[in-house]
């Protein structure tokens, strides 16, 4: 499986399932349904004047939009973590290290994509950027990246290679790039960064193809001049819609949640159809990418129960599924010495099936 990766320098693997595939379709309004109700919507408002029979018919109303559908119909993803902390056996990187260090002399995406495949799995994500802030491309807007790397005399590129690689084999290719970076100097003056990440997002969302996934972290530490950042969300995603209208956003993002762990479990009962207080779309401080008003982690969200509950207070009722992303090892990159602490056959299965 590790094939083309120096024996000491592997990239870890981590299958990232979805968890509610729950696919649902609606025709048109029977005679009788309550007003309000809107078959074949992604959002409809609930209030305290809804009989449980009207919150019935909305919430058996609302269905996926066509990027959320396709994205569930995936089912199972490999997320791929793999970047300069593969060469310096860190989880999280600090950004002060040497590009030089990077060197994944025979590297080959096709051969991660056709281990993927032998796995069934339908999808591929990569780090085309992790917290450490070297990039997995050439980009114009920072020389953290694998261009001031020996790998290829500096012309190589990861994310372009792995893009290939998807095509050719018929999986569905999406990046994960991680808005905090410890290396950026403007990361921490607000207007600045935000237009830095939305300049290398562009990069990624137009030079490789169609991506069918852009996976928002929602790390927000402090960069290299010790201040935090506020995230510029809303431009993200209009970005994003802009130059890939069919990727779904993830985790911190409008179209799928994270399902609140890395454990590899879910809720008793995970629901896709989700209520929120409130009509407004607006990120807020508890989930500032996500849905406002909605706590990931509550140990409650789609019930029968939680939807009357939110539609005493006045809110809507969205279609927001659940996704699940659990590492086959104690964390996420390639560690040499953890290579007996991956997780059994037993236990993957346990958790995926």
């Amino acid at each position: 499986m590790y094939e083309g990766i120096p024996s000491k320098v592997r990239s870890a693997i981590a299958a990232a399932a979805v968890a509610a595939i729950v696919l649902s379709a609606h025709g048109c309004r029977e005679p009788g349904t309550p007003e309000g109700t809107n078959p074949g919507s992604g959002v409809v408002r609930i209030g305290p004047a809804d009989s449980i029979s009207e919150l019935e018919a909305k919430a058996a109303g609302i269905v996926p939009s066509e990027r959320q559908f396709r994205w569930q119909a995936l089912e199972f993803q490999a997320f791929v973590h793999f970047g300069m902390n593969t060469f310096t056996d860190r989880e999280w990187g600090e950004g002060t290290e040497d590009p030089k260090l990077f060197d994944p002399t025979d590297l080959s995406a096709d051969q991660w994509v056709e281990a993927v495949k032998a796995a069934g799995i339908r999808g591929l994500i990569v780090t085309a950027k992790h917290h450490d802030g070297f990039c997995l491309w050439p980009s114009a807007f920072t020389e953290h990246s694998v261009k001031a790397s020996p790998w290829k005399d500096g012309k190589g590129d990861v994310v372009g290679e792995v893009a290939e690689a998807c095509r050719k084999g018929g999986l569905a290719f999406g990046v994960y790039l991680s808005p905090w970076d410890r290396h950026e100097p403007s990361y921490g003056d607000s207007p600045r960064y935000n237009e830095h990440f939305k300049n290398q997002l562009r990069e990624l969302l137009t030079r490789y193809g169609e991506v069918s996934e852009v996976w928002f972290d929602g790390a927000c530490g402090e960069g290299p001049n010790g201040k935090r950042q506020v995230y510029d969300w809303a431009g993200y995603f209009a970005l994003i819609r802009e130059l890939q209208p069919g990727a779904v956003i993830s985790i911190m993002g409008p179209d799928a949640r994270w399902i609140g762990n890395e454990a590899g479990v879910t809720r008793e009962s995970e629901w896709s159809v989700i209520p929120v207080v409130g009509n407004d779309d607006a990120p807020d401080e508890k989930n500032p990418g996500g849905i406002a008003g909605l706590d990931a982690q509550a140990k409650d969200l789609g019930s029968f129960g939680r939807i009357a509950e939110v539609a005493r207070q006045g809110g809507r009722l969205i279609w927001y599924p659940g996704q699940v992303d659990v590492s086959i090892r104690p964390g996420w990159f390639y560690h040499e010495a953890e290579d007996d602490k991956v997780k059994t056959l037993d236990r993957i299965l346990d958790i995926y099936y």
